[in-house]
């Protein structure tokens, strides 16, 4: 057999864009030779379907899945929320997610190797995905979570995974509780659970922002000092979990709801599918016309 070096992987993974252990499986089938390597691929449909990797997947579905004590969140996106309508995609998704769950990878690489029910690795199925739908399928992110017996998972998916939510309740195990404030965490979306978390920097800007607010309004030192101590608090107000309005009941904070149960809220990921991508405008008749000739 030949020695196949990782250079030799990482130029095949470059002129081909499938990934690592595909690529050591074809220069190895072809005893290193490069070009016959690229054809081996392009006859699995490997190559054609990595043609796709510079087009922009922003669309696509969040998904959670629980197993026991672990839960994991995941999102897979697409290149159309076309596809999101697509049985073969949900299932994808949603075997992605319990993979995810019952493994728990500790980064994407690992995530990537595992093998899923059909006995192909997440990678290869991500492919092979790509290739039967006609567009780039990609594993963005996860995370795995873990309770303990006397906490409760919260899952809640909106439009079927355009928003996917998971939280973590301790004090209770009532999984209906957590449910709810998964919730009020898709429709309101905090950025942290309290206060506490805030970083400091973020803080100081937000003060120095609204002293020169309340100074441009001609207010006096003393003055100005009080509205800015008034509307920071606000501000930490509306972007800590627990001091929100409650969405069912706005009369209560989510920590007065939570306390009423008897429970505290330990964490929460919360994953918008296409988040911080940037979307490439194009006419959609010429992006018809784009795949129409391929």
């Amino acid at each position: 057999m030949a020695n196949i070096s990782a250079k030799l992987v990482k130029e095949l993974r470059d002129k081909t864009g499938v990934g690592m252990m595909d690529a050591k499986k074809a220069l190895v089938e072809v005893e290193g030779d490069m070009d016959k390597a690229v054809d081996f691929l392009r006859e699995k449909g490997m190559a054609k379907a990595a043609k796709k990797s510079d087009r922009i997947a922003a669309e696509g579905l969040a998904s959670v899945a629980i197993d026991g004590n672990t839960a994991a969140i995941v999102e897979i996106n697409s290149e159309t929320d076309f596809v999101s309508k697509n049985d073969k995609f949900q299932n994808l998704v949603k075997e992605i997610a319990e993979t995810v769950a019952k493994n728990k990878p500790k980064d994407m690489e690992e995530a990537m190797a595992l093998e899923t029910s059909d006995g192909d690795t997440i990678e290869a199925t991500l492919i092979e995905a790509t290739q039967v739908i006609g567009e780039k399928i990609s594993f963005r992110r996860f995370e795995v979570l873990e309770k303990n017996d006397e906490a409760a998972f919260g899952a809640y998916l909106h439009m079927g995974g355009s928003i996917a939510v998971l939280t973590v309740l301790d004090g209770t195990t009532d999984d209906s509780v957590a449910k709810d404030i998964a919730m009020h965490v898709a429709a309101i979306n905090p950025r942290y659970i309290n206060e506490d978390q805030i970083p400091q920097e973020e803080l100081a800007h937000e003060k120095a922002v609204l002293t020169e607010q309340a100074e441009n309004e001609g207010k006096p030192a003393n003055i100005v000092e009080k509205m800015v101590a008034g509307r920071l608090n606000k501000y930490k107000a509306e972007i800590c979990l627990v001091d929100q309005p409650y969405v069912k009941d706005p009369d209560m904070t989510v920590a007065k709801y939570v306390s009423s149960k008897n429970a505290t809220v330990n964490t929460f990921v919360r994953y918008e599918v296409g988040e911080g991508i940037e979307k490439r405008e194009e006419n959609f008749a010429d992006e018809v016309m784009n795949q129409a000739k391929q």
